[in-house]
């Protein structure tokens, strides 16, 4: 077996036992669905704190404070409806992944987590506007969709104009933290294919070593 066939052998084992490690999770456990998205609400809700925390902690203070505050809790729904869908897209993947016959299709199927990273950027977006959107109406201080979108949509501009600009990369690193629970697929499969490489290199120096001299 070549180092390229063992490192997919140890990915697909990798896999396949932490699928079978979930699914007995799933079926013991009472209340799952509505368990896991409780969970990813608090995710959400951290990430949310921390990133506004360490990027902008004057508005914590400031005379906008209750805004931020209420906030939150919107993003962190609807952060988390977007978790629990991708996270069951996810092992839907993982299934088909590992009931492929060539490595191709095995990567390829495992690859659409990618595009549900990317998905989940214009999601937080969509969230950060509607919920601005919504606390401005419990606030009495109404705004209009068109108001928060053209908000969201002038950051954006600033960021492509000049990524490296202070307010930008406070805004990427906003988005980046936001954006953490839903890049966990991606990075799951990342570090179990790294680990799954380690392990066949390893796998090999141990079988040079223990050979004929």
């Amino acid at each position: 077996m070549t180092k390229f066939a063992a490192a997919f052998a140890h990915w697909r084992g990798s896999l396949l036992y932490f699928q079978q490690w979930f699914e007995r999770r799933r079926a013991e456990t009472q209340f799952f669905l509505p368990k896991v998205f409780l969970a990813f609400v608090g995710i959400n809700l951290l990430c949310f704190w921390w990133a506004l925390l360490t990027a902008y902690p004057w508005l914590l203070f400031g005379h906008k404070k209750l805004e931020f505050v209420l906030t939150g809790f919107p993003v962190a729904i609807l952060g988390a409806m977007f978790d629990s869908l991708s996270l069951f897209v996810t092992l839907i993947l993982i299934d088909r992944a590992l009931s492929a016959k060539s490595n191709i299709s095995y990567v390829g199927y495992l690859s659409v987590d990618l595009f549900i990273a990317v998905l989940a950027t214009f999601w937080v977006l969509f969230a950060f506007m509607f919920s601005g959107w919504i606390v401005s109406l419990v606030l009495q201080n109404p705004e209009t969709m068109s108001d928060r979108t053209g908000l969201y949509q002038s950051r954006l501009a600033n960021v492509l104009e000049d990524p490296f600009s202070r307010e930008s990369l406070r805004n990427m690193y906003f988005g980046i933290i936001m954006g953490a629970s839903a890049l966990l697929p991606t990075l799951f499969h990342m570090g179990m294919a790294a680990r799954s490489v380690q392990r066949s290199i390893a796998d090999a120096i141990r079988l040079k070593r223990s050979g004929p001299a």
